[in-house]
């Protein structure tokens, strides 16, 4: 591997991004279309993500709309629904699933606070493992005589200080949602 540190900063990048779209899959007390995207749901052979087989809109505050657009599976729908683990009960109405988010107790909201610890924290892992994918190429190419040993050192700084601001983001967007979270 090559040494590049606008890749690398992509790469953490894209670790971070993956950490917003998790986290906004996570319940607060308000409702949100991105909360029903893990849902997987067996449909013509297949476990096909909801997004592709119906509309999720937010008529209410605490309530999701799920618009099915093949009559023939919104019972299979509402029951992938229903046994996602998000602690929710869709009640169907023909083509067309309500979704009621029931209130947040304080026990729930710990719990949803720790699931989001546990990402922000292998997104540091991830964050880090690209650290030291930059941080071998450099050793590597020092070593092949492709770098100074003071250019290597001061790339290494480099990686260091995109690895920070990395984490340091992180730590942001996690405080962010626990706040969301947390809020009565």
């Amino acid at each position: 591997m090559a040494y590049n540190l606008a890749e690398l900063k992509t790469r953490m990048q894209k670790s971070i991004t993956s950490l917003r779209d998790e986290l906004a899959g996570l319940r607060t007390g308000r409702a949100s279309a991105s909360l029903l995207e893990p849902v997987m749901v067996e449909a013509y052979g297949s476990r096909t993500p909801l997004s592709q087989l119906a509309t999720v809109t937010v008529p209410e505050p605490r309530m999701l709309s799920v618009q099915v657009w093949d009559r023939s599976l919104a019972m299979v729908v509402e029951k992938a629904i229903r046994d996602s683990g998000l602690g929710l009960n869709p009640m169907g109405e023909g083509q067309v699933i309500r979704v009621p988010l029931p209130e947040l107790n304080e026990e729930r909201r710990r719990d949803l606070s720790k699931v989001a610890h546990n990402y922000a924290e292998a997104a540091r892992v991830a964050v880090r493992h690209i650290r030291r994918d930059g941080m071998d190429a450099l050793k590597k190419a020092e070593k092949d005589g492709d770098l100074s040993q003071d250019d290597a050192r001061a790339q290494a700084d480099l990686v260091q200080k995109a690895t920070d601001a990395a984490v340091a983001e992180i730590d942001q967007v996690v405080a962010a949602k626990e706040a969301e979270i947390m809020q009565v």
